[in-house]
């Protein structure tokens, strides 16, 4: 009997054995749901990192095509405005050559007002200063003119004789005879006689309508300096009101520093030449001196059209090489002292913009508005630089139109005159 009951208690339960399968069971099912719900929830995690990088890639795609419109957009506007300028010339050029004039005779006027003078009173004597400076210029070259008059006439036996020479060389080298070169010549001027002298006539009037609106203009400009400020500062948002401020005195103040200097450099350019070219012996040296300073208004490409002028009136003069080296050693020396000495101590701080805008810009005024685009480029150019440098989506043109290494500002002879002014 106990044999049997030993054998029965030696028996496995099977309760018991039903209840651990369960136990274990259960563990693996909270493992696997556990497991589940991790691969679950990676799952969530790892689509939301996708969406939160798209959103990122796509937020990040959206800035950069946003300033890549706004450049396109930036460009698109220069290239409208351009077109604008062209075809608004007539307009334009008056309008916009009195503005940059009279910023430079804000400083005067307000010399005037601070002795007592009224606004309209002071804008007056600046512009009459203006016409008197101008009257004394276009004197002067009245009179060199004159005495170069009297010799006209060897110069016109010269050049005709420098003709002769060419057409005989022409004859002996190409094979052209002279009579076919004389009616070559006699039929491309045919007709055409009348016609220059008409234009001649057309522009000398439209010359003369000009310079009274620009004077005119100038007067307006100047007078009403105050309430076209306060207009440009309702423009923007009252926050925004001293910068605006600010940008507005630093672009008159280029044009006043630009044109005041050039105006003096081209006083001493006026002796310099005059002095080089008498010692070398031209006839009327007065006068292409006073040529030569008169187009360095164009940077780079005046100073050379000035002196080739020269030479040419020296070639016709019957001027022997040794003259003509003459003259080129003047122009080489004057611009080694304009730009080592005169520039720095007579202008001072310039416009602060690089030789390859510069010259692009004296090109492209030439295309749009002729020779006074070439006169009013460079300060214009550098108006619109102040423009760019203070607002943050325009200062990488900014940038590109500055130069590579800027310099300090350098103090001017001009300025301690402007400070003697300032305190009197």
């Amino acid at each position: 009997m106990e044999k049997h009951l030993g054998w029965f208690k030696n028996q496995p339960d099977e309760s018991n054995q039903a209840g651990t399968f369960s136990i274990l069971n259960s563990s693996k099912i909270e493992i696997i749901k556990f497991d589940i719900a991790l691969l679950i929830n990676l799952s969530h995690l790892f689509y939301n990192i996708l969406r939160l990088t798209k959103l990122l890639r796509q937020r990040i795609v959206c800035w950069h095509m946003e300033k890549l419109s706004l450049s396109v957009n930036t460009l698109f506007l220069f290239v409208l405005a351009f077109g604008g300028l062209y075809f608004a010339a007539p307009f334009l050029i008056p309008v916009t050559l009195a503005a940059v004039l009279s910023m430079v005779f804000i400083r005067l006027s307000n010399f005037f007002e601070r002795k007592g003078a009224s606004r309209a009173f002071a804008s007056f004597a600046c512009i009459l200063l203006f016409v008197l400076a101008m009257g004394l210029i276009i004197a002067l070259l009245s009179i060199q003119l004159g005495s170069l008059a009297d010799h006209l006439d060897g110069m016109e036996k010269r050049i005709v004789g420098m003709l002769e020479s060419l057409k005989s060389w022409i004859n002996e080298t190409i094979g052209i005879k002279k009579a076919e070169q004389q009616k070559a010549i006699e039929q491309g001027t045919k007709g055409k006689s009348g016609g220059l002298i008409l234009s001649f006539a057309s522009g000398l009037m439209g010359v003369l309508i000009n310079t009274v609106l620009v004077l005119v203009y100038m007067f307006l400009f100047l007078s009403m300096r105050g309430h076209i400020k306060k207009f440009l500062l309702k423009l923007v948002p009252k926050k925004e009101n001293e910068d605006t401020t600010e940008v507005i005195h630093q672009a008159g103040k280029v044009s006043q520093k630009y044109l005041s200097g050039l105006a003096a450099m081209i006083g001493v350019l006026w002796i310099m030449y005059g002095i080089g070219f008498s010692i070398v012996g031209v006839e009327s040296a007065i006068f292409f001196a006073v040529l030569c300073g008169l187009l360095e208004v164009i940077p780079f490409i005046g100073n050379l059209t000035g002196t080739g002028l020269t030479v040419l009136a020296v070639v016709a003069q019957g001027g022997d090489g040794k003259m003509i080296i003459g003259v080129l050693i003047t122009y080489f020396l004057v611009q080694f002292l304009q730009s080592y000495i005169l520039e720095p101590v007579i202008v001072g701080e310039q416009v602060n913009i690089n030789p390859l805008f510069t010259i692009m810009a004296i090109v492209l005024g030439e295309l749009v508005w002729g020779v006074a685009g070439m006169i009013l480029a460079v300060p214009l150019l550098g108006m619109a630089k102040i423009i760019c440098d203070h607002y943050p989506h325009l200062q990488p043109y900014g940038f590109l139109i500055g130069p590579e290494n800027p310099r300090k500002p350098k103090t001017s002879v001009l300025d301690y005159f402007k400070k003697v002014f300032a305190k009197n």
